[in-house]
């Protein structure tokens, strides 16, 4: 168990770069809520994460984009309070658009979570994307 939330950040990082739905559902805590650009903009409830991965890869489909990447950078914050903590991290996406490698620079990966059973879950987080 590390008492560093980055620690749980970084899992479900890892986890999306693999595609493992089921691995990223389980570094979240129950409720779960996912503020992204992508219509409808927000998920929220115990299936947040999994049915944002389903939309992202139907996005994707639609869009011809595939081969989703996140590199995190050094964080700007990893504030913790009590079982609460907040992180802000720079991220960098990379992803094939049409055939095409698409580098999305300057986003930020913000989170929040809460130890669930003395792990750090993640309850919510937000992506404000970059150039």
């Amino acid at each position: 168990m590390s008492n560093d939330p980055m620690a749980a950040v970084v899992e479900y990082v890892d986890a999306f770069n693999r595609g493992d739905a089921k691995a990223m559902a389980a570094t979240c805590a129950d409720p779960m809520q996912i503020l992204d650009g992508m219509a409808p903009h927000v998920w929220q409830g115990p299936t947040a994460g999994e049915d944002w991965w389903r939309d992202v890869l139907t996005e994707g489909a639609h869009l011809g984009a595939s081969g989703y990447n996140i590199t995190l950078g050094e964080p700007r914050h990893v504030d913790i309070t009590g079982d609460h903590a907040y992180v802000a991290v720079p991220a960098t996406m990379t992803f094939d658009l049409r055939g095409k490698q698409v580098t999305q620079t300057g986003s930020v990966f913000t989170v929040a979570l809460r130890k669930v059973d003395g792990e750090w879950r993640l309850t919510a987080w937000a992506w404000v994307k970059g150039a």
